[in-house]
């Protein structure tokens, strides 16, 4: 189980830790149930649900997404 975020801690890290236990590829559901079992915030529990429907390969492949989606500073 991983710690809580750090407060402050980029959206991209907030990801990467929630997401560390994940089997990939998973599909968005196990991405959200994933995240909220291990204590995500409220906006990356949104972020993560307004995913599209499909099956991600990495947690790489869910950040550049949701740095797409969402503006510039969410991801490398």
């Amino acid at each position: 189980m991983t710690t809580p975020s750090i407060p402050g801690e980029s959206i991209d890290l907030q990801i990467s830790d929630v997401l560390s236990e994940v089997r990939f590829p998973a599909n968005k559901d196990t991405l959200v149930d994933a995240a909220r079992e291990g204590g995500a915030s409220n906006e990356v529990l949104a972020m993560l649900d307004g995913l599209p429907e499909q099956d991600y390969a990495d947690v790489d492949s869910v950040t550049r997404l949701i740095g797409g989606n969402f503006g510039p500073g969410l991801s490398a």
